[in-house]
């Protein structure tokens, strides 16, 4: 992969970089508009152009958009695109999909750290969390109608559908958990529990674009196919369209989908493992305090992640649950990553990169670097290069938007399920009668 050029004095060098480094993983950060989303966008157009399987986790939208113009027409039928504000056509996404022990145990776990990491330890509290872990368990071991997020609630307020979801839990210690602990719970801490889970879930459940979302007890596509047949998933959660707190729940959970996949291919040696890139921008909002081990375990199963964002700050004071301190995800990410990228950045991020960077780059060298030009630190055969510059390309050759166009709807006619028949199933679900 061509990631941009060096020039020093009279000489430019072209700066190429390795599948095989790229699995140490990939820092990249940045003040807005100095060219971290040119360096991203040119990077994942390569990787589709080389036939690479990929994931592009978007929170604006733009590198979707530009990922879709650069696609070449022989990529055209493996490219996925999921565009939740498409209400016509919504793509299912769930995360309570598992069918093994192991899987369901690790399903619900992600989603409790899903929900600490949106509502906080605070409001999520170890007793809310035991429950929510239970309710998802229960859920999950009625294989015949599966298990989606907006059944939590109703296993909490519908003590009909409790009764029918515990007579099919297999699970011992879970059916425990109804037969002791719950059948022992007061009527007052019962009517407590119900606004709770009506309260947290509510605005998932209320919002129909959401709701036709993670209320599909099928996922529109598996994430380990995708994973293994080299496919291209666009994940556009442009926040003008569908809402902060609802691209954080779909990012988070696509970032877990993901993992949950790299880690699964445990399975096949690991020869057999086709690399896979994840590019995700601003990626503090869409990580858990699991981060640290995504970032210490996904290379062996042959996951690289590309990550990016703006400032230092926002890896700090954001994780702290169990009593953890807050930079453990700061500490993850530089304890982990093999190659760093800063583009222009604040002076308090300065003195940080610095450091990272020392003795050739200075805090006045990172904070006046010129846009769509950044310092860098390789990975080669797992050594740490020197920092050296390097200028970003800029390339609209090979654009091409009406393809652009076909590729988008070629995707959302696949995976995609008309709006009328996604309603009647949920309603179906949730208990509504007409």
């Amino acid at each position: 992969m061509l990631l941009g050029i060096n020039r020093y004095r009279a000489v430019e060098t072209k700066i190429r970089f390795r599948g095989e480094d790229r699995t140490r993983h990939h820092y990249v950060i940045g003040k807005s508009g100095c060219g971290k989303s040119s360096l991203i966008s040119w990077m994942s157009r390569q990787d589709i152009a080389n036939g690479d399987g990929l994931c592009i986790v978007d929170p604006h939208g733009d590198l979707i958009e530009d990922a879709l113009a650069h696609t070449p027409k022989e990529r055209a039928k493996d490219i996925i695109v999921f565009d939740p504000s498409d209400g016509q056509r919504p793509m299912g996404l769930n995360l309570l999909e598992a069918k093994t022990p192991e899987e369901k145990d690790r399903a619900s776990l992600d989603a409790m750290e899903i929900f600490l990491k949106l509502f906080g330890n605070e409001i999520f509290g170890p007793r809310i969390q035991h429950y929510f872990r239970n309710g998802c368990l229960t859920l999950m071991d009625d294989e015949e109608e599966g298990a989606t997020l907006i059944d939590v609630p109703r296993l909490f307020v519908d003590e009909e559908f409790q009764k029918y979801k515990v007579s099919k839990c297999r699970n011992v210690v879970v059916r425990s958990f109804w037969e002791h602990e719950i059948a022992k719970t007061g009527q007052r801490e019962k009517e407590e529990m119900i606004p709770y889970f009506s309260s947290k879930f509510g605005p998932f459940i209320t919002n129909t674009t959401m709701r036709n979302i993670i209320g599909q007890p099928k996922s529109a596509f598996n994430i380990r196919e995708v994973m293994d047949s080299g496919k291209v998933l666009l994940v556009n959660l442009s926040k003008g369209k569908i809402g902060d707190v609802n691209a954080q729940l779909l990012g988070l959970i696509f970032v877990n989908k993901v993992n949950m996949a790299a880690m699964s291919r445990a399975d096949v040696p690991r020869a057999q493992r086709r690399r896979f890139y994840l590019y995700v921008d601003e990626f503090q909002n869409f990580v858990t305090d699991a981060f640290a081990t995504i970032l210490s375990e996904a290379r062996k199963y042959e996951l690289a992640l590309i990550m990016a964002h703006q400032y230092i700050g926002q890896l700090v004071g954001k994780t702290e649950s169990y009593g953890q301190a807050g930079t453990k995800m700061r500490d993850a990410v530089f304890g982990n990553v093999g190659t760093i990228m800063s583009f222009k950045i604040g002076a308090e991020d300065a003195e940080y990169m610095a450091k990272e960077m020392a003795p050739v780059v200075s805090d006045q060298d990172a904070i006046g670097i010129p846009n769509f030009n950044c310092y860098c630190k390789l990975n080669i055969n797992n050594v740490t290069s020197r920092p050296f510059s390097m200028s970003t390309i800029y390339d609209e050759s090979t654009r091409n938007d009406k393809l652009a166009a076909l590729i988008k709807e070629y995707s959302r006619m696949k995976y995609g399920r008309k709006k009328v028949f996604v309603d009647q199933e949920i309603e179906d679900r949730i208990g509504i009668v007409r």
